[in-house]
């Protein structure tokens, strides 16, 4: 008798499971270290498995810490026609359909953005980029980290931040040197903890990026979700670094890659494989049972 429990128990939570994966998802991707290989490229399988949830009626959204002009090249590669979360929550827009989705774009205040530039200079950094939506301003031209973030385009101007920077800005990036790393983090979380909010890139560049306080990929997310009205139940989220940690808690099912951090393994929901083998598409073809593309 409690055999036949225990098989019409399981075969219920099957059949729930079954009839949950195909209810519609919003699927969120991070970009660098998740969805990305090291060269920067979407693999064929990623792709294909996109493609394919995108036609069978799931959302797919890429929430990053890049600013848009570069992560749109990605966007369009997907094909997707979804908002985008952009500098880690800072800047949420839908790049083709803005009037029905409204644009959302929280800067840091600029007395802060100086007060932050300061200490910077003081330790020396290697390098400053400040972001206003989509244009920056550079402390130094052609140095360090910036090549990989501009993308040809050119700043409104470098030099002295503190003179050229007069308006609210969305992000700031710094790239300091290694030993300084980590005092430098500190110091900024000491003295400016209530207003900003700071993350920590990955290899190569160890960047820091600062934003508003309170303003994380969840957000976003929060925001994208509600707009196509599905619930946190049947949200995936897939991240690498500190910056997903919210977004991965938030989503009913928060997946770490397998090359993330140690601090996102513990919050996520499942671990898959990394991102130079495919751990997007291996997870999601399980997930929604679908044959390897």
């Amino acid at each position: 008798m409690e055999i036949r429990k225990v098989v019409s128990f399981m075969k219920y939570i099957i059949k729930e499971l079954e009839e949950l994966s195909l209810k519609q998802h919003l699927i969120a991707l991070d970009l660098d270290g998740t969805l990305l290989t090291d060269d920067k490229n979407i693999s064929l399988r990623n792709r294909g498995i996109i493609g394919k949830l995108r036609e069978l009626g799931h959302k797919v959204v890429i929430a990053t810490g890049r600013p848009y002009r570069a992560s749109k090249d990605y966007y369009f590669e997907l094909m997707l026609d979804s908002p985008i979360v952009n500098f880690n929550g800072a800047y949420i827009h839908h790049p083709t359909n803005p009037k029905d989705f409204h644009t959302e774009h929280t800067p840091l205040d600029v007395k802060t953005a100086k007060t932050i530039i300061k200490t910077c200079e003081a330790f020396r950094v290697q390098n400053i980029m400040v972001e206003i939506m989509d244009e920056y301003y550079l402390r130094y031209k052609n140095k360090g980290f910036s090549d990989a973030f501009t993308l040809g385009q050119s700043p409104v101007e470098y030099g002295n931040l503190q003179e050229l920077l007069q308006v609210d800005p969305t992000s700031i990036l710094i790239h300091p040197e290694e030993e300084n790393h980590q005092e430098l983090k500190g110091l900024l979380a000491s003295s400016h903890a209530e207003v900003i909010e700071q993350r920590s890139w990955g290899a190569p560049w160890n960047v820091i990026e600062i934003v508003k306080a309170g303003l994380n990929k969840a957000v976003g997310l929060k925001r994208i979700s509600e707009y196509y009205k599905i619930p946190p139940e049947r949200i995936i989220a897939f991240g690498d670094e500190d910056n997903d940690l919210e977004m991965l808690e938030y989503a009913g099912c928060g997946v770490a890659m397998g090359n993330a951090i140690d601090e996102l393994k513990i919050v996520a929901n499942e671990v898959t494989s990394t991102n130079e083998e495919d751990g997007i598409a291996v997870f999601l073809e399980e997930y929604f049972n679908l044959q390897k593309q």
